[in-house]
């Protein structure tokens, strides 16, 4: 698959402790020419849905890339340490579902293999911090142009995780949408794809009978008023001007939010 310049961290170590600077430090160790680019380090603790949100959303926008997610409540257990080609570029972290929309936006999984070749690894593994020992030393070993295949067994791709696919649903007049995420702006980010407000009026009602209009940008929206809209990842997005959305809605990841016309 060629050799890549550049290997993205996603992972939910945060940046108060050491954990993401020895995984820039084992990947620099073995690859110095390679460049490393931090997608996040604050994807809210063991949050593995919006971890492979960020990472789906992100990693298009990347140059190609070997891209190393680390959300991983399950490390040390028998999940599998996984490696995923697509046509776009390399995916490497935990078989918990973490990876495969990130796959699919980089235009679907070709191959997906199991990390077993030890010799890959950084000495001796760490039952807690697989990010460190397996998979920045597999990303850099890849990133230099070594074949996916040498990384470990080839897996059956429909043997991969994958998370439940969010709810989604439509009606004349209204739309159901599960949260995906919240930013640090307080936005709530639907499933919902941007599309699909096309069959929506401007004057709309958000759950439990908040009042919020379609627009286009904040911009379009006076001071406090709740606003529609699709965001820069197109999906539906809800927003206050000025304001936090997420305190206004009280919702979290995971709650189905229904939009429909007043």
């Amino acid at each position: 698959m060629g050799t890549y310049g550049w290997i993205s961290l996603t992972t939910d170590y945060g940046t108060f402790d050491g954990f993401a600077a020895a995984c820039h430090g084992v990947i620099g160790r073995y690859a110095p020419a390679v460049r490393v680019i931090d997608v996040t380090h604050h994807v809210p603790p063991a949050d593995v849905a919006r971890g492979a949100a960020v990472l789906a959303q992100t990693a298009p926008h990347l140059p190609p890339s070997v891209h190393v997610a680390v959300v991983d409540p399950g490390v040390g257990t028998q999940r599998r340490g996984i490696a995923v080609g697509t046509p776009g570029g390399l995916l490497v972290g935990p078989d918990n579902g973490l990876l495969i929309w990130a796959a699919e936006a980089l235009g679907g999984i070709d191959e997906v293999v199991e990390l077993t070749n030890e010799d890959w690894f950084l000495g001796d593994v760490s039952r807690t911090f697989h990010g460190r020992d397996i998979f920045s030393p597999v990303a850099a070993h890849l990133a230099l142009g070594e074949p996916l295949a040498a990384a470990g067994r080839t897996v059956d791709p429909a043997s991969v995780v994958r998370l439940p696919d969010p709810v989604v649903a439509i009606g004349d007049g209204w739309i159901e949408a599960e949260v995906v995420t919240v930013d640090r702006f307080g936005n709530v980010q639907l499933a919902a794809a941007g599309s699909m407000l096309s069959g929506l009026g401007p004057e709309l009602v958000i759950s439990g009978g908040v009042k919020a209009r379609l627009a286009n940008t904040f911009g379009d929206a006076a001071p406090g008023e709740l606003i529609v809209f699709q965001d820069s990842a197109g999906r539906v997005a809800i927003a206050v001007n000025g304001g936090r959305a997420v305190v206004v809605l009280s919702v979290t990841p995971g709650d189905v939010v229904r939009i429909a016309e007043r």
